[in-house]
């Protein structure tokens, strides 16, 4: 069984490195539009361009497909293919970032500790690449969508400043509603919850700028990011609780850790058919997380206790 590694970005780079021991191939969309795979085989889409085209093309090949993007609309056409990999019994991975795809799991790992789930909150920091950070300063201007209520709400990108605090070294920011596909995958994974939102840290001059070309090419790679998840609910007495959990890393790192993970499950069989979504209860949530932090991603929870008390 093969490993296709389609994109050799900052992502892309990191996932041959963490994929060395499997039998991993490049393949180029540009030179060979008909992907060249077999059942059993796993392509991991980590290149800017659209991906339900190139992954309805590796369904048709029975192979499986995990994905590397954040883009709202681009993971709704992703769901759609679900019927295209349940006929051949591949799995389809919507979503396998830092956010969305991480952030699933550390939702669901913190669901478990709950009787009811109300709300989930994500908050991101921080970039991987330069398209990485074209998008991202896009996403601030565009509309955000949010599940509110139990209905789809539009706000305008970049509104909605919240304060959230991340885990050391990053701290405090100030973050924005922005569009991303967080809300879409979160709901299709948690349809019990009522509200879902998801931010964006920026800074003023990032908002007032974003419907503007970047006014300096972007970075290779930005500083440590982070990554914030916040779930509220019910325990088994009926008490509110309010669960935190957060990661400080390169987001590179982070999410070249977490779409190894769902390529690992994926190359031994591990995942249902069909389209699969971070966090969703038809996935070992803990096996995956596992996965993640055997790849070097350290995962930091709030507990209200000052460190060394």
């Amino acid at each position: 069984m093969t490993i296709w590694l389609v994109g050799d970005g900052i992502v892309g780079r990191r996932l041959a490195r963490l994929l060395s021991a499997c039998d991993v191939r490049q393949h180029d969309p540009r030179r060979e539009p008909t992907p060249i795979a077999r059942p059993g085989d796993v392509a991991v889409l980590a290149h800017p361009v659209e991906h339900a085209p190139l992954a309805h093309g590796f369904a048709l090949r029975g192979a499986s497909v995990v994905t590397v993007g954040d883009d709202f609309d681009e993971a709704a056409a992703l769901l759609e293919l679900a019927p295209d990999f349940e006929s051949t019994g591949a799995t389809l991975v919507v979503g396998a970032a830092m956010s969305p795809g991480l952030s699933g799991l550390l939702a669901r790992h913190l669901a478990q500790q709950l009787a009811v789930v109300d709300e989930i909150h994500v908050a991101l920091h921080g970039t991987a690449g330069p398209h990485c950070a074209r998008t991202y300063h896009r996403s601030l201007s565009r509309r955000s969508h949010g599940w509110h209520d139990d209905e789809w709400v539009d706000y305008l990108g970049g509104s909605g400043r919240e304060l959230c605090w991340f885990p050391e070294p990053v701290g405090a920011r100030d973050c924005y509603r922005a569009d991303f596909a967080d809300p879409l995958l979160m709901h299709v994974a948690f349809p019990e919850a009522h509200r879902i939102s998801a931010r964006r840290s920026a800074r003023r001059r990032d908002r007032f700028t974003a419907r503007l070309p970047m006014l300096s090419a972007p970075h290779a790679e930005g500083r440590i990011g982070a990554l914030r998840v916040e779930v509220r609910g019910a325990n088994a007495a009926g008490s509110r609780e309010c669960l935190i959990v957060g990661v400080a890393e390169l987001v590179g790192t982070a999410t070249a850790a977490t779409a190894a993970a769902f390529t690992v499950m994926a190359l031994a069989g591990e995942l249902p058919s069909g389209a699969v979504v971070a966090g969703a209860r038809d996935i070992d949530t803990d096996a995956v997380l596992r996965h993640v932090e055997s790849f070097g991603v350290r995962l930091q929870e709030f507990t209200g206790v000052p460190q060394g008390a």
